[in-house]
């Protein structure tokens, strides 16, 4: 499996969101599979101190030392990386097998660019992990999407957006998710873990997407009919829930209201669907009020004025 590259002199680098419902789909997809409690397990990201190369270290024995933290942050002990360099378009490459040896490729530029290249670990250990999980996404672009959100919210992708540079004539990113989507992803995780990784970024290009996913993240905390909404999401909410009250309506008909993300059904009692701010897993309440909701997925308690 090969790891995205925006990377080289002159490259264009997308922006903004274009993948972000195959993101929320992969936060979703990790719930499911590992669970609240398997979730939670990851507390603490990878610190830089831990894949940096001090100037007198061997590149070899560097590269597997870094593997190795790789390895046991993802907690596969009883996989080995072996970690060889050569000439290629993309930036690493792992061979995906029964184990427990896996072979890893980087790119050869990684030799001068040492600072990099446990972010590009990071993605090539997290398609082992999710492997021997069984959790992949059909197609090859979906599926390094899933390795990016995951590599992102269980704590090493961080090192991927750090990894994103644009100054003058040179371009890098490595993954598949635009900068901004690696933003949002670590917000997400910010959230659930109470981490603060803004003084994290070596790279000033990344802090700035990250705060601009970081605020899209935000938003997600906002929409109705969640009590934190703005008043104009409020309003609206109002408008769509009068209009699903309507005894015109067929009440086998779900209403969903445009982009909002909720969608009213039933009319006695009528109920509204939204998606879970933090798993994205759709929640369905009775329409009464202020409600508090559990999700079931992730555990999070919701304020809710239906």
């Amino acid at each position: 499996m090969a790891a995205g590259d925006g990377g080289g002199p002159g490259s264009e680098i997308v922006h903004g969101f274009p993948h972000i419902d195959t993101v929320r789909a992969a936060v979703t997809a990790l719930y499911k599979r590992l669970s609240y409690d398997g979730i939670a397990g990851f507390p603490l990201s990878v610190a830089r101190s831990e894949v940096v190369f001090p100037g007198d270290e061997d590149l070899y024995l560097g590269v597997q030392r870094v593997a190795r933290v790789m390895v046991q942050h993802f907690r596969l002990p009883d996989a080995r990386m072996i970690v060889a360099f050569r000439d290629m378009a993309h930036a690493a490459n792992v061979e995906l097998a029964a184990g427990p040896e896996y072979f890893i490729e980087l790119n050869a530029r990684f030799k001068n660019h040492r600072k990099d290249i446990g972010a590009a670990l990071a993605h090539e250990v997290m398609h082992v992990y999710l492997h021997r999980l069984g959790l992949a996404f059909p197609g090859t672009r979906d599926n390094e999407i899933l390795t990016d959100t995951a590599t992102t919210y269980l704590g090493a992708g961080w090192l991927l957006l750090d990894a994103y540079h644009e100054n003058g004539g040179f371009s890098q990113k490595l993954g598949y998710l635009t900068p901004e989507e690696f933003g949002y992803v670590l917000a997400k995780r910010a959230l659930f873990f109470g981490e603060d990784p803004s003084t994290w970024f070596s790279s000033p290009q990344a802090y700035d997407a990250y705060v601009t996913g970081r605020a899209r993240a935000q938003r997600d905390e906002r929409q109705p009919p969640l009590a934190a909404a703005g008043r104009l999401g409020r309003h609206r909410y109002a408008r769509d829930r009068r209009l699903a009250q309507d005894p015109r309506r067929d009440p086998l008909a779900n209403g969903h209201a445009r982009d909002a993300g909720y969608a009213f059904d039933g009319r006695a009692p009528l109920r509204v669907t939204f998606p879970c701010p933090v798993c994205h897993q759709r929640i369905r309440v009775p329409v009464r009020g202020r409600v508090r909701a559990r999700c079931g997925l992730c555990q999070t308690v919701l304020d809710c004025d239906t």
